[in-house]
């Protein structure tokens, strides 16, 4: 019995602090339990949740990328500067944002596999120096939209379809294909072989290089997605977008139990740990708890998170 429970509580910690979370938040405050206030919670979380998807794919072999803040920033200022100065329509600028992302992912993945470089360093790397295209591209100032929005990127923003919002909707929807990914695809089999032993998964004819540059690529895409709804809800291009969403993303991922090591993990997971860090964020506002001690607070659940999945092992 004592074995079943521990092999359960190995299995759904983060469920359950999720849940004990949850409970504590509509303890401690009235406001927290408001459909309005849930609704508010999912919106904020959508966007550092489709990066975090990203994210996921890139842990599960074993590699990381820094840069999804700095990706984020560009492809913003990139999609505001062809509506703004080209007079490009929506569907040109979401091809050229998209496309902008994969090409930066996809660049870090050559790096990376081609010059047998870390995955942390590559990433550092293109962390600064996209940063400091988005802010060349945009001359160091706000590229402000203003009337000149595009309806179909305000939707994506700020919409809503009933009472959930656009965003949401997109992140549930890219949630549950990633999901399918990992579980039901070739590309999904290869990513956990790939993050297990890259050594081994060579050795078997899996084309290693190849599917990582196809994972960071992913990660780019998905990342590009996230900047298209961040421009539709500010209306702003400017390269100071995204700072500190890499750790955000990379917490969301630990925190629901992806090995950091690569190899086991699941998008589920990444959900949960998306869900704890947005209503961690929500109930500490709610309260009036100041964003340094939230800051600290975020650090201390990352640290205890990585050690209770190697408990797991």
């Amino acid at each position: 019995m004592k074995e079943q429970l521990t092999g359960l509580w190995k299995r759904y910690n983060t469920l359950l602090g999720l849940i004990v979370l949850f409970v504590f938040s509509s303890l401690v405050s009235d406001a927290f339990l408001s459909a309005r206030n849930l609704l508010n919670v999912l919106r904020q979380i959508s966007i550092n949740g489709i990066i975090a998807v990203g994210m996921t794919f890139v842990i599960l072999t074993a590699g990381i990328d820094l840069s999804v803040g700095a990706v984020l920033a560009m492809v913003a200022c990139l999609c505001a500067g062809v509506v703004k100065f080209y007079g490009g329509g929506f569907f040109f600028m979401l091809a050229a944002g998209v496309t902008a992302g994969i090409v930066l992912g996809a660049v870090n993945g050559l790096v990376i596999t081609k010059g047998k470089i870390q995955p942390f360093i590559v990433t550092l790397a293109s962390m600064t120096s996209i940063r400091g295209l988005a802010f060349l591209y945009s001359k160091g100032r706000p590229i402000i939209l203003g009337e000149e929005m595009p309806s179909a990127l305000h939707f994506l923003g700020e919409g809503y379809v009933g009472p959930v919002p656009v965003p949401v909707i997109l992140f549930l929807v890219i949630l549950v294909a990633s999901s399918l990914i990992l579980r039901r695809t070739v590309l999904g089999r290869y990513v956990y072989a790939i993050g297990g032993n890259e050594e081994a998964a060579r050795l078997s004819g899996i084309k290693v290089d190849f599917y990582k540059i196809v994972v960071y690529s992913l990660c780019g895409l998905f990342t590009a997605i996230a900047a298209v709804i961040a421009l539709g809800r500010l209306g702003v291009g400017n390269g100071d977008l995204g700072l500190g969403y890499e750790l955000n993303a990379i917490a969301a991922v630990v925190i629901g139990g992806t090995n950091l090591m690569g190899g086991s993990g699941t998008m589920e997971g990444t959900f949960i740990g998306a869900v704890v860090l947005g209503i961690l964020s929500n109930i500490l506002n709610l309260l009036g708890v100041g964003s340094f001690f939230q800051q600290i607070l975020k650090g201390v659940i990352i640290v205890a998170a990585v050690l209770l999945s190697r408990k797991k092992e």
